[in-house]
Parts: structure tokens; C-alpha cells; sequence
């Protein structure tokens, strides 16, 4: 087929994640003091100075707007931070953690920024944000098929430096480009290779990580404990990850991507029925995620159902249509809505919008700022384990017909090698029996923020769609995801009682109970903290 002929309609709230509420003032002096402190304890004072930046900077908020990568939070009332420090080498760092906590701030890491609460960029009480955006050193071994990977680089970033050495090696990570490495992996990651080779944490083989005493550790010396909290425990509740050791997993020089675009009148709700069956049984080497919308049926005022049904296949078109004609033969896949190219390029043309097979490489390298103008959202997600009834789907679309069209729902398909982990391998627990991760989320990208009456009315409308799949989703805990990572779980950590109540839901309890106690010997004081950290009981 012609390149051209593969057109995604990829929806634009995708690649994004989230920040939170109203700036008290800062004392200048507070600021200078921690400035003094961090030119004291580096080796060059003008280097460092550089690195630096305050309120009194001119340049201070363009800075931190940039690094804010959900735009729903880029408003008067978002707290910004006392002070945001980006290091160049480990030694920076190691003096911006003592004097972050000699002058008694709270520390945030950024690595990409994509947390959907804004907990890296924004805190109620004075903190500093160290922000990793100079720490994206990517070093692939293709003879020993790994990569050292600093923790400020981007996936794009790592997805590109892997295809500029092989076209027969790649990471099973995320989606989205412009996510940081350090936060993703440490909450476990999915992508589009999740069902062939599990989360981007199952496949992390070392990592450098500085603990509160700024100590340098690697694998060996933090012992299986900490390594195992670090992948997908949420490691900014434990110290700073500075790079991930990363196994690169063999993938064919050719691989091909679909889609079939369906609604409702084309018997949508039997496909999508049947989908729930079959798509997490298939050939590990497939993978299939459905986008759903609510759309007007051309000029009139009744509303269908739009699904896409796009997939990834580890092979060429010629095994892939038997093989669906004969599993899934409701989609009626055809030669049409295939194209075979690199997995470097499907990585392209799944992630961003209007971009082909033939747009360069490099294209993952500077999409950052088209993906963060399209990221202005609310967000939450679920896990099914049991296929919702024809009856309960049609409900569902029932219910999103009452919102405003600006809804986006994404089945991502899990099974294959998902089944093989236990829920304890790491810390991230939705593996075996789970049918598919569903995404929710409402945009406001034609609002002005997210106050404004249409984008309230908005976010009434996600939870209340959220409360109304309860039945329909994962139970005892109903499961949630770090990565995604959702305020309105609940923020009381004073007690287990209080923060089981978030913290089961990411983790399900004997996780969490082990993450906690990991935490108590690794941070007692709890100096690596925000809303949703794991928590120390004194």
C-alpha cells in the first residue's frame, strides 16, 4: 500500500500527564541563603550560579512554564518553587540535596515532567524543584544489548539514540516521546510492548540512585530491597534515580501498524464486545489499543461512538491478516489499513499526530513542544479483568453521550507475557488476569483554564462516569496506576488507615506494606515527599 493511504486520527490527549493550587510568598532572603549554600558546597560557584533560578529572575517563570507539561496548571494560583536548580553532573546534585535540607525546603525531581497532578513542579510550602533536564547522557551497548540512560532524558530521546546503532534491538517502553525516564520507569511503565515483554521496569537491570544522605548507590550496594522498590514503587518517595541500566529486547526489522475505524452503526458494540475476549489471548507479538469518542453523525444532532482500533504487530502484513482473519475476524482487518515499517517509525506514527512512516527520526528528538500544547487534561484510569456485559457498554456510551464531545477513552490491551509476572515481581502489581488498562479523560484545550464553567461541568462529568464504572472494573482494591496518578484517590498518609485508602489502589497491600517499610530504613524523615509518596509512620 502507499504510505499515504495509513491515516491515524490520533486524538490530540494522548501524550500527556499533570500540576495543583495557590503561591505563598517567598522571602528573597530564604532563596539567597540556599543559593550561598549550593555555591559553597560545588567546585565552580559561576557554573553552578547559572543553574540557578528565583522569582527575581527574569527568566524564572518562562522556565518553570516550560517544564510544566499538563498547561491545565499554568495559572496565577499553581505554586510555583522557591527556587528551581538544573544540574549538569552528580556532585550539583548531591549539593542541592544538602542545602535543600539545611534550609529546611521540601525537594521535587523533574526528570519529563509528566506526573498528571504536578507534584514535580508544585507544591503548598516552599520547596525546590530540581529539575534533570541536563542529565540525558544515553550510552547503547548493542554487543551486550543494554544502555545506560540518565534519568532526565526523554523516551524520544532513548527510542532514537537505540535506532541510530541497530534497527533489530529496542526498549519496551511508553507512548509518549517527551516522558522523562527517571519518573516512568519508576513507576513500572507500559507501551506497546508491554504484552511481548512486560513493563519498562521488568526490564531495568541496574540503576545509579542517590539516597538522603547523598550517597551513590548502585544495585549492589542498595541491595534487592531498594532495587526492587525503585521499579515501579514510585522512586521519588525514596531518593533521586540519576540513570537506569536498561535491557534492550530483540524486535524484527519489520513491523506493521493498523487501524480500523468504526462506530456504533457499523456494529461497534459486537466488535468491541468481542475484542475483550480475544485481543488479550492473541500472539504476544500483537498489540491492540482502541481509542473512543463521542461524535455527531455528520450534520445532525445524534451522537455515535467513534472507535479506532489500532495495533502494533511484531511481523509483516502477510502473517498478520491470516492471523486476525481467523481470531478476530469481526475487525475485518485489511491490506489497506496496514503499512510495515521500522519500530522506530511505529513509534512515530503511534504517538504523534499526523506524522507517517516517512517523517525522519529525528522527529522524536524536538516534539516535546507540540505534544505539551496538545496536554491539558484530567485524567484517571482503571483496570477490567472481567469483559464488561454488550448491556454495561452500551450504558457506557450512553453516558458519554452526556458529556461535550471532549472525552477520550483508551482500551490498552495487556495479557501475554503480563500473565507470566506475579503481582509482587515489582511493585507495580496489574499483571496476570487483567484484560485491559482503560484511560478516561476530559480535555480542556478550547478553554481558557480549568475553572472556566464549561471545564468544571467537565471534570463533574469524569468523576461521576468514573463512579458509574465501578461495577465494571477491577475489585478489592480497584486498582489504579502510579504514573497516572490521581489527587482525588485521596492524600491522607498520617496513619495506613488514610493512605491504604490511595496507596492499595496503586500497589494493592502487600506491596504498599513493603514499600513503607522500605521507606522507613531508606528515608525516616521523609525528606522525598509530595501528596502521594509512600509514607513514614512515626
Amino acid at each position: 500500500m502507499k504510505k499515504s493511504q495509513l491515516v491515524f486520527f490520533l486524538l490530540p490527549t494522548l501524550c500527556f500527564y499533570v500540576s495543583l493550587g495557590a503561591s505563598s510568598p517567598i522571602d528573597p532572603d530564604d532563596s539567597e541563603d540556599f543559593i550561598s549554600c549550593l555555591q559553597s558546597k560545588t567546585n565552580n560557584a559561576t557554573s553552578i550560579s547559572q543553574l540557578i533560578f528565583t522569582p527575581l529572575n527574569s527568566s524564572f517563570e518562562s522556565i518553570w512554564e516550560a517544564r510544566v507539561n499538563n498547561l491545565r496548571f499554568i495559572k496565577p494560583s499553581t505554586p510555583r518553587p522557591s527556587v528551581i536548580v538544573t544540574p549538569i553532573d552528580d556532585t550539583q546534585i548531591q549539593a542541592s540535596l544538602f542545602c535543600t535540607k539545611i534550609h529546611g525546603y521540601e525537594i521535587r525531581i523533574r526528570s519529563g515532567g509528566h506526573d498528571f497532578e504536578g507534584v514535580s513542579s508544585s507544591s503548598v510550602v516552599p520547596f525546590v524543584m530540581l529539575d534533570l533536564v541536563n542529565m540525558k547522557s544515553i550510552d547503547v551497548d548493542v554487543g551486550n544489548k543494554t544502555a545506560w540512560v540518565q534519568a532526565g532524558a526523554l523516551l524520544g530521546e532513548v527510542y532514537y539514540s537505540i535506532s541510530q546503532k541497530t534497527n533489530t534491538l529496542y526498549f519496551p517502553a511508553g507512548v509518549c516521546p517527551n516522558v522523562g525516564v527517571g519518573g516512568y520507569m519508576g513507576g513500572g511503565g507500559y507501551g506497546n510492548l508491554v504484552r511481548k515483554y512486560g513493563t519498562a521496569a521488568d526490564n531495568v537491570l541496574d540503576v545509579l540512585f542517590m539516597d538522603v544522605n547523598g550517597t551513590i548507590l548502585d544495585r549492589k550496594s542498595m541491595g534487592e530491597d531498594l532495587f526492587w522498590a525503585l521499579r515501579g514503587g514510585g522512586a521519588s518517595s525514596f531518593g533521586i534515580v540519576l540513570a537506569w541500566k536498561l535491557s534492550l529486547v530483540p524486535v524484527p526489522e519489520i513491523v506493521t501498524v493498523f487501524v480500523v475505524n468504526i462506530t456504533l452503526e457499523e456494529n461497534g458494540t459486537d466488535i468491541f464486545y468481542k475484542y475483550q475476549y480475544v485481543a488479550p489471548r492473541m500472539d504476544p507479538n500483537l498489540l491492540i489499543r482502541v481509542r473512543m469518542s463521542s461524535e455527531f453523525i455528520g450534520n445532525t444532532t445524534k451522537k455515535t461512538i467513534r472507535m479506532l482500533f489500532e495495533g502494533l504487530y511484531l511481523g509483516k502484513i502477510d502473517t498478520l491478516l491470516p492471523l486476525l482473519d481467523k481470531e478476530f475476524p469481526e475487525l475485518k482487518l485489511k491490506q489497506e489499513n496496514c503499512e510495515e515499517m521500522s519500530m522506530v517509525q511505529s513509534s512515530i506514527v503511534l504517538a504523534i499526530q499526523g506524522f507517517t512512516s516517512s517523517t525522519p527520526t529525528e522527529a522524536l528528538l524536538n516534539q516535546s513542544d507540540i505534544l505539551r500544547r496538545q496536554s491539558n487534561a484530567k485524567i484517571k484510569l482503571d483496570y477490567v479483568r472481567t469483559p464488561i456485559p454488550k448491556s454495561g457498554l452500551i450504558m457506557i456510551w450512553s453516558k458519554m453521550f452526556e458529556n461535550d464531545r471532549s472525552e477520550l477513552l483508551i482500551a490498552y490491551t495487556f495479557g501475554g507475557k503480563m500473565e507470566e509476572y506475579s503481582d509482587t515481581a515489582i511493585p507495580y502489581p496489574h499483571r496476570a488476569g487483567v484484560l485491559y488498562q482503560l484511560y478516561k479523560g476530559v480535555s480542556f484545550v478550547d478553554q481558557t483554564s480549568d475553572t472556566t464553567p464549561t471545564s468544571l461541568k467537565r471534570i463533574e462529568w469524569l468523576r461521576s462516569f468514573d463512579m458509574f464504572l465501578e461495577p465494571y472494573v477491577s475489585k478489592n482494591p480497584r486498582e489504579a496506576y502510579v504514573n497516572y496518578i490521581d489527587l482525588d484517590l485521596g492524600v491522607g498518609s498520617e496513619t495506613y488507615e488514610e493512605a491504604s485508602v490511595w496507596g492499595e489502589r496503586y500497589w494493592k497491600r502487600e506491596n504498599f506494606e513493603k514499600l513503607i517499610r522500605i521507606k522507613a530504613k531508606v528515608d525516616p524523615e521523609n525528606v522525598f515527599r509530595h501528596p502521594q509518596s509512600i509514607p513514614v509512620f512515626n
